[in-house]
């Protein structure tokens, strides 16, 4: 059976950088070993003549034929922009100098 510690599920808060209290620890590391004492009991319960499934039904994927389409012109596409430039959308900077 898998375990986690309290000190453990302070690690990977850490890691995380989440800040949690001495109280959402404990309450965590609880629910944690909840998780992994459930895992463990489906790995259990799966055996050699089971495949592996990523689904309990059979679902098949429907795709269409792949037909090209005319679509807009570069003009009608950048009509409605608020700023265009060199034929493209113009749009506001939101990375600093660096980028």
């Amino acid at each position: 059976m898998a375990s986690i510690s309290r000190d453990e599920v302070a690690h990977l808060a850490r890691l995380a950088r989440i800040d949690l209290d001495d109280a959402e620890l404990d309450h965590l590391a609880g629910q944690v070993e909840g998780i992994l004492d459930h895992v463990a009991r489906i790995q259990g319960v799966a055996a050699d003549d089971v495949p592996p499934m990523s689904h309990p039904v059979p679902l098949t994927n429907v795709m269409r034929e792949d037909v090209a389409r005319p679509g807009l012109t570069t003009e009608q596409a950048l009509a409605g922009a608020p700023a265009a430039e060199d034929d493209r959308f113009r749009v506001p900077r939101i990375l600093g100098e660096e980028a």
